[in-house]
């Protein structure tokens, strides 16, 4: 039997929001905030977010989608660096049981912050799906931000 190898690629995508590096990172690890932008969708509810904010503790976020049901996304901290940087392993199990690495870093920029995310593992067939993805993500994480 021969085992098909699929290709993965990387995603970068980057914001600038008029908030300071620690509001926009502390976004990530609480719960409230992220459930409002964190695998939040349009048309979906979330129905659960839990966030064990710390290296080797885990996040669950489950939204609920007229077309798909529930969806849920799973993932580790594996790096925590206030408020500079955070690294996670990320999956959506019913979709794809691997795991890929999110990396994000903050910095300083102006008055506010600019933020860059960096998807690594993504399988090729999934790169533009993703991008688009993660841009709705930071999108609504520019929201999230101002409310």
């Amino acid at each position: 039997m021969t085992e098909t190898i699929r290709k993965t690629g990387t995603v970068r995508v980057s914001r600038h929001y008029e908030a300071s590096p620690e509001r926009v990172f502390d976004a990530w690890l609480d719960p409230k905030v992220a459930a409002k932008f964190l695998f939040a969708t349009p048309n979906g509810t979330m129905i659960k977010a839990e966030i064990d904010p710390k290296v080797g503790g885990h996040f669950t976020f489950t939204d609920r989608r007229p077309d798909m049901g529930e969806v849920e996304h799973v993932g580790t901290w594996l790096e925590i660096d206030r408020p500079r940087r955070l690294v996670f392993e990320f999956a959506v199990p019913a979709y794809e049981p691997s795991r890929t690495r999110i990396t994000l870093e903050f910095a300083a920029d102006g008055a506010g912050c600019a933020l860059t995310l960096t998807h690594e593992g993504v399988f090729e067939d999934y790169l533009v799906q993703t991008n688009a993805g993660w841009g709705m993500i930071l999108d609504a994480l520019a929201r999230a931000l101002a409310a």
